[in-house]
Formats: C-alpha cells, structure tokens, sequence
C-alpha cells in the first residue's frame, strides 16, 4: 500500500507539470519584453541626441548628414547593423513623432514602430498604437492593417458597420509573441548575441550548405568563407543569404543561396537584390564586381546559375569563369550530395 501511494499519479504530475511550464514561459516573456522595452527606450534616446545636435547645426545645411553618416560608420563597426545610416534615422524621427517617451508602449517592438513612422502623427498613430496593443498584433498585422487602410475604413463606416469592419481585421490578425522577439536581429545585436542559424535553415538545407561549404574552400581557387546566414535589412524585412565567400585572387565576393524548391523569377530577382547592396554597402573600391550564385535542389534534378549586374556580364565571361566553378561542376556536385542525403537518410529509417 505505502509503495503505491509513493508512485507519483498521472493526473498530479501534469499538474504540477503545467504549473511549472506556466512560470517558466512568464519568466521568458517578461524578460523577452524587458529586452525590446530597453532597446526601443534607448533608440529613442539616441534620436533625442541626434536631433538636439542636429540643433547645434542647423545653419549648416549638410551638418545633419555628414553627422549621421560619421555616427553610422563607428557604431556600426562597434554594434553591428543595427546602427546604419538608415535605422539612425527611423531613430530621429521616431524622437521627432514620439516626443515624450512616457507615451511609449512596451507591448510594441522597435519594428511596430518604424511601421508607425510611416503613418500620420497624432490621431491616426495613437489609434494604431492602441489596436496593435489591445488586439496583440503581430507586425505583419499592423503592416497589413495599415496598407489596407484600416483607420480610414473604420473611419468611414457607419457605427454599425465598424464592428464588421473590426471584425475583418481580427479575423485575419496573427498575434504577437513574445518569444519572436529573441530572433528579432535588431533585439539580438542590442544585447550582443549571436543569431541561431537554426532559425533560418532547414535540416536538409543546413546538410546541403554543409556540404557546399567544403566543396568550394578543398577546390583550391583561392575562396575564403566569410559568413553563413549573412544578414541584409531592407526597410522592415530581413534576408539572410545562405553562404558569402570571398575570392583573393579575382578580389571579389561570391553570394550564395540555396533554393530546395523550383526556381523562381523572386528568387533571381532577390539575388540581385543581394548583389546590389554588396556593391553598395560592402564591396570596396580595389574589389571587383560582385558574384551571386542560386543554387536549385528540385526532387529530381540540380540546377545552378550565375547572377550579377548587366554591366559586369563582360569581366565575367573574360575572367572568373577560370576560377568559379562551372554550372554543369555545381549541378553534379549538387546532385550527388542530394543522392547522399538521401541514402543517409533512408539507411537511419532501417
């Protein structure tokens, strides 16, 4: 009798379970939101001191600029990305529309809130602000909601066509999570950790990478691995290009990004997207034309194709194709180590 009142039941074991979970999942979220209160804090700080410096030299007319862009240069080399030219001034105006940081709602990330810059101040913002923190929307939310004017179709709707319209946009509404604030990049570079790359890559993906990662750097032709995942911000998106290598002895960087389904003119067009801001954030005057690569897993076959800007076309049929692998060596090598993967994978299922 006492051995069977010893074992702990079921029933009071998923209880205490839950209520253990309960706390454990309150704790990460109030420190995920004290984190991306902090940060958004601060970034209103920052813009308060580049305005009020800004003052010093308003009868300059470049002074603002020049101020910006020496600011950029030495935080971003001490802070990482988060401190561009560009967030430096969302930060500025995000002072200038938000004047009294009391006001501000540490339910809203710092994303929430460049999507808030792009709206009216006064009336239209704080009805925003007030719908995005009673509804918990999700940036996607609040960007979409904003796009399809979703103040102005309330706005316009009889009293009792505003509950419909309401009831549209909560239909449609995804919520915000506190734990997507840790993956947030900006929230990450805030506290100086480093990305999972888990976040970003699929398992098979992940292998393939892996695999292409050894392929380039045992060929012997002078490429140097740079960054996995690197990271490009584009207004309120973030990319991750999936490999970056560097060649010393064509001096130029070759960007890599894998698709594991069928290629599609988006993702020709997002790496020449990639390309574009390496030739304009990243690559250096000596340093030539930068070089994209898609890469192609499709069920049955490996495709691989070359990308960069019109005006590079001729110094890449005269010079790199010497030392780039050729299309038809990436397809193969693509194939065999999809068929590898795949006989890995089948051999761990016996």
């Amino acid at each position: 009798m006492a051995k069977k009142d010893s074992v702990i039941k079921t029933q009071e074991l998923d209880k205490l379970y839950g209520e253990v979970r309960h706390i454990i999942e309150e704790g990460r979220n109030t420190v995920y939101r004290a984190a991306n209160a902090a940060m958004v804090h601060s970034y209103w700080k920052i813009g308060k001191l580049i305005v009020k410096e800004e003052q010093k030299g308003k009868d300059r007319a470049d002074y603002g600029t020049a101020l910006i862009k020496s600011l950029a240069f030495r935080l971003s080399f001490d802070y990482g990305k988060g401190f561009t030219e560009t967030n430096l001034k969302y930060m500025r105006q995000f002072y200038n529309h938000f004047g009294n940081s009391h006001a501000l709602r540490d339910e809203l990330s710092w994303t929430h809130y460049r999507l808030l810059l792009k709206v009216e101040k006064g009336t239209v913002q704080t009805f925003y602000v007030n719908e995005a923190v009673s509804g918990n929307w999700s940036t996607r939310t609040m960007e979409r909601q904003i796009n399809s004017h979703y103040y102005e179709r309330m706005l316009l709707s009889s009293k009792e066509g505003q509950p419909l319209v309401k009831q549209e946009a909560e239909h449609n509404k995804e919520l915000f999570q506190a734990k997507d604030i840790i993956k947030d990049p900006y929230v990450l570079e805030f506290l100086d950790l480093k990305a999972n790359t888990a976040f970003y890559e699929r398992e098979l993906e992940q292998a393939i990478i892996d695999k292409l990662q050894e392929f380039l750097l045992e060929l012997g032709k002078g490429f140097c691995f740079v960054e996995r995942q690197h990271r490009i911000s584009a207004e309120d998106e973030h990319f991750y290009v999936d490999l970056v290598f560097y060649n010393y002895i064509l001096k130029c960087f070759l960007l890599i990004d894998l698709k594991t389904g069928k290629l599609t003119h988006q993702d020709i067009g997002q790496m020449d997207m990639y390309v574009r801001y390496f030739e304009d954030q990243v690559r250096q005057d000596n340093d030539n034309p930068t070089i994209g690569l898609i890469l192609c897993a499709e069920k049955n076959r490996a495709l691989a194709k070359y990308s960069l800007l019109s005006e590079s076309k001729q110094i890449f049929a005269s010079q790199y194709k010497t030392y780039l692998p050729t299309e038809e060596e990436l397809q193969a090598e693509l194939g065999r180590e999809i068929e590898i993967l795949k006989q890995e994978k089948r051999l761990k299922k016996k």
